[in-house]
């Protein structure tokens, strides 16, 4: 495993995750919160966390369970070490929010830059391979993603009608884990709170402060369940994974 990059001769920089893991996944329609569906022996959840319970450079993970959950606690992994559990909010940010407030509880003490990957709970075919390539390329006060380039023709909808065919040149799609500074982000975040819309992720907070994210080239394997038939799509590619390892 390599180590974390120092920044300018300075301190070692520490890392730390956060998974927001409060929503409901009414969008699956199978009675249960989306993260806790089957997948490969293991709830979805368990996958989405293995990538940063294994990085050995990374402190910690403040997961954000929704008020109540009472699934969690069943899991083997909710005993790990490097996972604390966090009570989340009603919106994304108010979730990312109370982790990012956790981890500075525990981390004020530390003479070094805090970093905090921001995670979906619901990508589970994330590997560690990619989260060491934004570690070294995206630690700095921009921070950084991983996305993929858009190569889909785009097209604008009228009533469900195809009304106009946009260029793609310079769109990508954006994904997670998102790298950003923590004092950088929670400030970024609290400005967006009750913003309407609502940012769609960390990256647009961080853009709206003036911040230039870093897009990363991603993985197409690196997908979001969102829809029933999502999760044979990720059954595939942890297979692949297990087969090249």
């Amino acid at each position: 495993m390599t180590a974390s990059p120092r920044r300018n001769g300075g301190p070692t920089p520490r890392y730390w995750a956060v998974l927001p893991s409060a929503g409901g996944g009414a969008r699956m329609g199978l009675g249960k919160p989306k993260q806790y569906l089957n997948l490969r022996g293991r709830a979805l959840l368990e996958w989405s966390l293995a990538p940063f319970l294994d990085a050995g450079w990374i402190d910690g993970v403040a997961l954000v369970l929704a008020r109540g959950d009472s699934e969690f606690a069943k899991l083997p992994i909710a005993r790990h070490p490097k996972i604390i559990t966090v009570t989340g909010g009603a919106a994304r940010v108010d979730s990312v929010l109370a982790g990012l407030a956790a981890i500075s509880a525990v981390s004020q003490r530390l003479q070094a830059p805090v970093f905090t990957l921001i995670h979906d709970a619901a990508r589970p075919c994330l590997t560690v391979e990619d989260i060491e390539r934004l570690r070294d390329e995206a630690s700095d006060d921009n921070g950084g993603l991983l996305a993929l380039p858009l190569t889909d023709t785009l097209k604008r909808a009228a009533r469900e009608r195809s009304a106009a065919t946009l260029d793609r040149a310079d769109l990508w799609r954006g994904q997670t884990p998102q790298l950003f500074r923590l004092d950088l982000l929670r400030n970024a975040l609290e400005r967006s709170r009750g913003r309407t819309p609502a940012f769609d992720d960390e990256a647009a907070a961080m853009e709206a402060a003036g911040y230039k994210p870093l897009l990363l080239r991603g993985r197409e394997s690196n997908l979001k369940v969102v829809w029933p038939e999502d999760l044979p799509l990720a059954e595939f590619w942890l297979s692949r994974q297990e087969y090249a390892r």
